[in-house]
């Protein structure tokens, strides 16, 4: 019996202090260090929420910017809720249909040879299904179509270009991943361009 009781005010301790007190004061610290990061990195414009830097959003429009594929793409929007992977593997029949069909579409969308190369990100979903980020190659690819969409003209193309060079982000601490281009940024900076 004495082992029992000791058992619980063991529980009921480390309870408290990993699933209260430990939690509150890394929010706290979290909040006072890094508080646009800690709320989310949420994205404000005119006073109203547009959305978060580090969740991907669905643009269908030839007007702008495409985001990569997502297994929890309704057709409508991404579903954030129920966000992961297809986890599909490299013998599944429908995953190589599905890739192909994306290569064929964005080929066709943006007026490319038939056999040529797209980038690997525009036909693979990321793991968690929401990365906000598309490669810098998948972006300049995207450029003719978003100025023919915008009715850009020479000038208005060459702002464009320069706006998607500016808008590459370096690799996490210089050397953590890819260069990669946020594509809710990159999109709220192409409705700015003039």
């Amino acid at each position: 019996m004495k082992t029992i009781i000791q058992s619980l005010r063991m529980f009921a301790v480390l309870t408290v202090l990993t699933g209260v007190l430990y939690p509150f004061v890394v929010t706290l610290a979290a909040k006072a260090v890094f508080p646009r990061q800690a709320n989310g990195s949420v994205i404000i414009v005119d006073g109203k929420i547009i959305g978060s830097e580090l969740l991907a959003q669905r643009f269908a429009n030839a007007n702008y910017f495409w985001p990569r594929p997502s297994a929890g793409d309704d057709g409508r929007n991404y579903a954030t809720v129920a966000s992961s992977a297809s986890n599909k593997g490299p013998t599944a029949g429908d995953l190589k249909s599905n890739v192909t069909a994306r290569a064929v579409a964005f080929r066709e969308a943006h007026g490319l040879n038939p056999d040529a190369p797209v980038p690997s990100d525009m036909l693979f979903a990321s793991g968690s299904g929401l990365d906000p980020h598309i490669s810098p190659e998948a972006a300049r690819l995207q450029t003719e179509r978003v100025a023919l969409g915008r009715r850009f003209s020479a000038e208005q193309r060459q702002r464009l270009a320069a706006l998607i060079e500016q808008s590459i982000e370096p690799p996490q601490l210089g050397f953590l991943g890819e260069p990669r281009v946020n594509v809710l940024k990159l999109n709220l900076a192409l409705d700015q361009l003039k």
